[in-house]
C-alpha cells in the first residue's frame, strides 16, 4: 500500500469513527460465563461496581482492584436471567478465568466457564452506529449499558466507556456474515488501530493496557464512575473510599497537545521535576499530535505548559465521564 493510500484509508477510518460508523474486529476479546446461584454475590464482593442490582438485559462495566487499590481487570458484566456474561479486555479472558476460579470459596456456588472459542465479539463504533444497526436489521438497546438479544445475536450499548458504540456478540461460525452484514450497511472496516488510537485519544477515553494497568487505580484514570460508593466492601474499596472523602487523588488522566507526536512512556516534567507518564499517544487529522497521561496536580490542569522529552506540551484537562 502506498503512503498515499494509507493516509485516504486513516482518513476515511477517522471520518467514519468521528462522523460516521466503523467497525472493529476484535478476535482477541474473549468471552466468560459465570453461573450457579451466588455468581452475581461472588462478583459483587471482588469489583468495584453494585452487580447485584443488575436485572436481564441491564450491564455494568466494573474492575478489579488490588489490595492497594491499582488496577488488576477491567471488563463488562452482562445480567442474564441464568447467567453473568463477562467481556474481557484485548487478550486478558483466560487470566480473568484463572484469577475468578481461585477466588472460589469451597461453599460458593459458582462456575466459570471460558466461551471465547465459541462466541465472537464485534465494536461497532461512532455517531451513526445506532441507525446502521437498524440498516443492518439488528436490535438496538435505547439506553446506555443496556443490551438485546435477538436470534443469537446480543448487542451491547456503551457511551461511557471506550468510543461510544455497540458491543455486537454472536457465535464465532457467524462473525464474518455479520461483519458482511454491516459493512453492507455502510459500516467501515478499521484495517489497523491507528485511526482507532486518535479518536479514542480526542476523546479522553482511558483503555486497558495503557491508562488502565496496575500502575494507576480508577480514580487516577476517570474511572470514578465505576467505583460504586454504597455498596459493600470489596478488595481495594477502603483506599478508594479515603481517596474520595478526602480528596486525596493526587493525580489524574489528562491530554496533553504538542507540536510534534510523543513517545508512550514518556516522562513528563514541569520545571525538571518528574510530574507523570505519558501513557497514549497519537495523530489526530484535525488536531493534530496528542497524548493521554496521568500527571501529579498542580500540573494537571488545563493550559500548565509541561515538558516531554525535551519539547513543549501543554495540557488539556480531561473531564471524567459519569462523575
Amino acid at each position: 500500500m502506498s503512503d498515499l493510500t494509507a493516509v485516504s484509508v486513516k482518513e476515511k477510518e477517522y471520518q467514519a469513527l468521528a462522523s460516521g460508523a466503523a467497525l472493529q474486529l476484535r478476535p482477541q476479546f474473549g468471552i466468560l460465563l459465570l453461573g450457579e446461584r451466588d455468581r452475581a454475590d461472588f462478583l459483587q464482593r471482588m469489583t468495584t461496581n453494585d452487580i447485584a442490582r443488575l436485572q436481564p438485559g441491564q450491564a455494568a462495566l466494573t474492575i478489579l482492584t488490588s489490595p492497594v487499590a491499582r488496577i488488576d481487570a477491567v471488563f463488562s458484566v452482562l445480567g442474564r436471567q441464568d447467567d453473568l456474561m463477562l467481556l474481557a479486555s484485548d487478550g486478558q479472558a483466560d487470566a480473568l478465568r484463572q484469577h475468578l476460579q481461585s477466588q472460589i470459596f469451597f461453599m460458593d456456588k459458582v462456575t466459570v466457564i471460558d466461551e471465547s472459542a465459541n462466541l465472537g465479539r464485534l465494536r461497532l463504533l461512532g455517531p451513526a452506529a445506532g441507525e446502521l444497526l437498524q440498516a443492518a436489521g439488528l436490535p438496538q438497546p435505547a439506553s446506555d449499558d443496556h443490551f438485546l438479544e435477538e436470534e443469537s445475536v446480543i448487542v451491547l450499548r456503551q457511551e461511557r466507556y471506550d468510543i461510544p458504540g455497540y458491543e455486537v456478540i454472536s457465535c464465532v461460525n457467524t462473525m464474518d456474515a455479520l461483519q458482511e452484514r454491516l459493512t453492507d450497511a455502510g459500516a467501515v472496516l478499521l484495517a489497523g488501530a491507528d485511526s482507532y488510537e486518535a479518536r479514542r485519544v480526542e476523546l479522553g477515553r482511558p483503555r486497558p493496557g495503557k491508562e488502565l494497568t496496575d500502575a494507576f487505580s480508577p480514580l487516577e484514570t476517570g474511572m470514578a464512575w465505576v467505583c460504586a460508593e454504597d455498596k459493600g466492601c470489596y478488595t481495594g474499596q477502603e483506599i478508594i473510599a479515603r481517596q474520595l472523602t478526602y480528596d486525596k487523588v493526587t493525580r489524574t488522566l489528562v491530554r496533553l497537545h504538542s507540536e510534534l507526536p510523543l513517545s508512550e512512556g514518556a516522562a513528563v516534567s514541569f520545571d525538571g521535576r518528574a510530574v507523570g507518564t505519558v501513557t497514549s499517544s497519537a495523530v489526530s487529522p484535525t488536531t493534530g499530535p496528542a497524548a493521554l497521561a496521568v500527571l501529579k496536580r498542580p500540573h494537571n490542569t488545563e493550559g500548565v505548559e509541561v515538558t516531554v522529552e525535551g519539547g513543549a506540551a501543554h495540557v488539556e484537562q480531561i473531564l471524567p465521564p459519569g462523575r
